[in-house]
């Protein structure tokens, strides 16, 4: 048997062959770019990449090398179609992304729309971002205030996404898709929770609290505290504050933030309840315009993917070749197809990057009902 010293340097001279024939494809696969820049030709062709696999796993023996030719091949076109779609940006045949840069929002003079009602947090982080003096109103859902600004009552909607123990907004990644609305900005706004009552109520007098199922949850451990207590679930935190103010009863308390606590006339009985004290939720700002802030340093999207093996894996290679940070992902069932998911990835850049312009190109070829969500 040869000693592991001289198979290693077998497999070193078969590397420099593999080396130097992958340039010489490399080198082939350009020319194939630039024919098909002048001939107008897509360049993912998905049913030639097919009868490509087929063959180069009938040139082998044995089930594990075809598995592996097919691995090896699938990387190697992959690779082809990145260079192609770095020519094509070049040689400007992406052109601009249908975007428009913008120097800055017209805070001043927006009317915003925010789900909820007066003292929510979706209100503390619309004042936090456009001011406490903006023109704003409220509705009663996230559907509500993405019918505002897709039909123009609203220049702007505020909107929660995600909270950093509850998880992201499901049905707000739902809207997204279903609207022609974007985003444009985002704020991150801290969640303190107190427990409030009225005007002085003390912390003995408290036998039932009222707030939302999420914010009962995130204050779980100082409730276990009062087991007594009967924990009454309502739409919001800021309804539940209102609730307490509306039927005058000193025996209820809402978990709520001491915004929503002082626009309700409540006092603070306890002060910052959270199981987490770095609790947080990020909040979108969203529009029906398709803009984005000059500056802007991240973009959401989102795609479908054809249901097989392997499919996720190529498209997120997009953004490893373009050294494209990805930041976040999620996934929504598509209705009416078992088993099959909607995409939703957040990554950093700007749409003037050529990076990011080749990345798009190459999902755009490559994956289904590409959407870009917003750039800010």
């Amino acid at each position: 048997m040869a000693e592991l010293a001289e198979l290693r340097e077998q497999l070193d001279q078969i590397d420099d062959k593999i080396a130097e024939l992958y340039e010489k494809r490399m080198e082939v696969c350009a020319q194939v770019g630039e024919y098909k820049i002048k001939a107008g030709k897509k360049v993912f062709d998905r049913q030639r990449e097919k009868e490509k696999l087929a063959d180069v796993a009938s040139k082998v023996k044995g089930e594990f090398n075809r598995k592996g030719i097919q691995e090896v091949y699938q990387q190697l076109m992959s690779m082809s179609r990145k260079l192609q779609y770095q020519q094509l940006v070049s040689a400007g045949a992406l052109g601009r992304l249908p975007f428009i840069p913008v120097d800055s929002l017209d805070k001043e003079n927006a009317r915003v729309v925010f789900q909820g009602t007066e003292g929510a947090y979706s209100q503390a982080a619309m004042q936090q971002f456009f001011g406490p003096d903006v023109n704003s109103f409220h509705v009663r859902t996230f559907r509500e205030a993405m019918e505002a600004i897709e039909e123009g009552s609203a220049d702007y909607a505020v909107l929660p996404i995600e909270n950093s123990s509850a998880g992201p907004v499901n049905e707000m990644y739902d809207l997204l898709d279903e609207f022609e609305n974007y985003i444009v900005a985002e704020t991150i706004l801290p969640v303190v929770h107190t427990l409030s009552g009225l005007p002085g109520a003390k912390l003995s007098d408290i036998r039932r609290v009222y707030s939302k199922a999420e914010a009962l949850m995130q204050t779980s451990r100082f409730l276990e505290d009062h087991s007594d207590w009967q924990k009454i679930s309502v739409v919001n935190t800021a309804i539940a504050a209102k609730k307490v103010l509306n039927d005058q009863d000193i025996s209820q308390g809402a978990v709520c933030s001491a915004y929503a606590a002082k626009v309700h006339g409540l006092s603070v009985l306890v002060e910052e309840i959270n199981d987490d004290p770095d609790n947080c939720t990020r909040f979108i700002v969203v529009t029906n315009q398709k803009v984005y802030l000059k500056n802007a340093s991240k973009i959401s999207i989102r795609f479908e993917l054809p249901h097989q093996s392997g499919s996720l894996y190529g498209i997120l290679s997009h953004f490893i070749y373009n050294d494209l940070n990805m930041t976040k992902i999620e996934s929504r069932p598509i209705k009416g197809k078992q088993w099959e998911y909607r995409f939703f990835v957040d990554f950093e850049g700007n749409m003037e990057d050529g990076a990011v312009k080749n990345a798009i190109r190459g999902l755009r070829e490559e994956a289904r009902n590409l959407k870009i969500l917003g750039n800010y």
